[in-house]
């Protein structure tokens, strides 16, 4: 086990990090052109990528590949990510039950990821993520404008733009989150960047979920000191 090695996903939008100090772990994020941490030696660093990687000199031996990871029915093409989330999941999530896991991973997309008791995957769906969904109506609409905090709005209905946006927005990610689960077959876990903003919605209907933000993150680091 090597206690001492930080680790790199880089993510669609921003690179998440996971930095070793004094035996445990700091989980933070930076934009893509943002410095590298002078603590951080990229040259020792373990990562993954499941978008366009930046201007960094990564040591390719430190690469791990979706190939790398063992699950039962995982296509070569899955994402890292995903797969991370997976290993961490069955892991770490009591299931006496042995009910499939359903993972919601809230970032540039929100990805469904199910799986079963015993590691096989099913499948998955993908759609634009909280963010990504804002930033689209911005772009496509005259007078729509990416709202500036993302406070969601407790009425279902309001005449001010930017919470119906908000509003809406998260509606549709709670939605397929909920018509997806099914609480009698299924455990569902949140994580990701948006993982409490999603999480606080669905707990109002649904008390027992699991909010884990940094599971694809500490699923990396379990694969890598398995």
């Amino acid at each position: 086990m090597n206690e001492n090695m930080d680790f790199l996903l880089v993510g669609n939008s921003r690179l998440h990090w996971a930095e070793n100090v004094h035996n445990k772990y700091r989980f933070f994020h930076t934009k893509r052109n943002d410095k590298v941490p002078e603590r951080i030696n990229l040259n020792n660093l373990i990562w993954a990528s499941v978008g366009k990687l930046p201007n960094l000199f990564l040591n390719k031996d430190n690469e791990i590949k979706t190939q790398d990871i063992k699950l039962k029915n995982l296509p070569e093409y899955f994402g890292i990510d995903r797969a991370f989330g997976c290993l961490e999941a069955l892991k770490t999530i009591k299931n006496p039950l042995q009910k499939d896991l359903l993972i919601a991973d809230c970032g540039t997309t929100l990805s469904l990821t199910k799986l079963t008791a015993s590691g096989s995957i099913i499948g998955g769906q993908i759609v634009p993520g909280f963010l990504t969904q804002l930033k689209a109506m911005e772009r496509y609409t005259k007078n729509l404008q990416t709202p500036k905090s993302y406070d969601i709005p407790i009425q279902d209905f309001s005449i001010h733009t930017e919470d119906s946006m908000l509003k809406g927005v998260s509606n549709s990610l709670i939605g397929l989150i909920n018509l997806s689960f099914d609480p009698a077959k299924d455990i569902l876990i949140i994580c990701g960047g948006d993982s409490e903003l999603i999480g606080n919605g669905l707990k109002q209907k649904h008390k027992k979920i699991i909010l884990a933000p940094n599971l694809v993150m500490q699923g990396m680091i379990s694969h890598f000191n398995n």
